[in-house]
């Protein structure tokens, strides 16, 4: 495929496919990455597939479940013609590179990250345990990263230790084997960066949540994302204030309809004197905003060769992107060269 432009920046973000997408991704990350980045910069877009193997899973939900990804990453706008998507597994380069980053982080590092903490307490609080790769996957996601030479990389503000971690790996790496990686930095969006669930205002909208009454998916139905809002949790009282401390879920409203509207969550709290007018009009902004995507996601599901031919050109060219970076660091870590 024919590149459009010329750029200098280099961008990496990736989607996991453990859950169906939801508002959440979309007006969190990939709206971004539509709208912005894949026209500022040279951009590569990845469903994380091996990240999704580091909880029990079902092999055929896993499969399933990135191709939906990738196919709703191109139903919202992403343009391969501008940017490259592919799926991690389809690139050698990411595992390849990843026990190299092993090599160079520390164990107390990696259970230091707030993931593993988080989901390992869980995990020995039921009488369970935790994979290893639960534990050493950030040295992968470090390697997502570091392989493509990334300046930049968007992401959620609970992913943000991540990237430290990453800089922090480049930069030893780098001190110890000769300059091989760029360093790169976190980017956090600046419009609704986290969007809350509609029944916990206090919690982030998960795709891998248990419990899915508060989660709006970007392929549920026009009267199933309604029902979803008219139901929103909101606050004592009757007035409309916008206030995420005291008020959470009616801020949590407003906020869902200024990502919709492109407007401000206190200008419009502005307009309401009432819960139900502004349930209902943040549940019909949400449909017309998820209408052309899942309108475009049913004539992608219809014609699936050229989701398969986007996914097959963008792994070749990550591969060719990457391979050289990942090449340089098995020579400079002390690796013999193949013969």
């Amino acid at each position: 495929m024919t590149r459009t432009t010329t750029r200098t920046t280099r961008i990496f973000s990736g989607v996991k496919p453990t859950g169906h997408l939801t508002l959440g991704n979309y007006l969190g990350a990939v709206r971004q990455w539509v709208e912005s980045d894949q026209h500022r910069a040279e951009a590569l877009f990845c469903v994380v597939d091996l990240h999704a193997l580091t909880v029990d899973h079902d092999p055929a939900r896993v499969r399933r479940l990135s191709r939906q990804a990738a196919t709703l990453l191109l139903a919202a706008g992403l343009d391969p013609a501008r940017c490259t998507l592919f799926v991690q597994s389809h690139v050698d380069e990411h595992t390849r590179l990843s026990y190299l980053l092993e090599c160079t982080a520390t164990d107390g590092e990696m259970r230091r990250m707030i993931q593993y903490k988080e989901k390992s307490v869980r995990e020995r609080a039921t009488g369970g345990s935790v994979r290893l790769s639960l534990l050493t996957y950030p040295a992968l996601m470090a390697a997502d990263i570091l392989a493509y030479g990334a300046d930049e990389v968007p992401v959620g503000d609970d992913q943000a230790q991540h990237v430290e971690l990453t800089r922090d790996l480049a930069v030893r790496f780098n001190q110890r084997y000769g300059h091989t990686f760029t360093v790169p930095r976190a980017v956090l969006p600046t419009v609704a960066a986290r969007v809350m669930d509609l029944q916990d205002p206090t919690s982030k909208m998960g795709k891998s949540h248990a419990e899915t009454a508060g989660i709006v998916y970007l392929l549920d139905e026009p009267e199933v994302v309604r029902k979803k809002i008219m139901r929103a949790v909101t606050d004592s009282g009757d007035d409309v204030v916008y206030d995420r401390e005291a008020r959470p879920g009616v801020a949590n409203l407003l906020e869902l309809l200024a990502a919709c509207t492109h407007d401000k969550p206190s200008v419009l709290a502005e307009s309401y004197s009432s819960y139900g007018a502004l349930k209902k009009d943040t549940a019909e902004a949400v449909v017309e905003v998820l209408r052309p995507m899942q309108e475009r996601h049913a004539e992608l599901c219809a014609d699936p060769g050229t989701v398969d031919a986007v996914l097959r050109a963008g792994a070749e060219r990550a591969r060719a992107l990457a391979r050289p970076t990942v090449d340089a660091a098995y020579r400079a870590i002390g690796l013999l060269p193949a013969v």
